[in-house]
């Protein structure tokens, strides 16, 4: 528990929400975000993109001068 900084007693709160069962619309939630990604995904790999695009999904806006060219 040390090695992760956690309390006794939140622990002991987590195991009592899971016997009770309110940890079940978490793991229901946690499936479905789950299932958009794989959707997500698919759909990105499916689309023919140009050799020019980038290969990121994180992308900045085009146009900006980069750090090194603003020096």
């Amino acid at each position: 528990m040390n090695r992760y900084d956690l309390s006794r007693n939140l622990i002991r709160i987590w195991v009592q929400k899971f016997e009770a069962g309110a940890l079940d619309e978490a793991a229901v939630a946690a499936d479905l975000v789950g299932q958009y990604e794989a959707r997500i995904a698919a759909a990105m790999n499916s689309r023919p993109r140009p050799k020019s695009a980038p290969t990121s999904v994180i992308v900045g806006p085009s146009g900006l001068p980069s750090r090194k060219d603003a020096s």
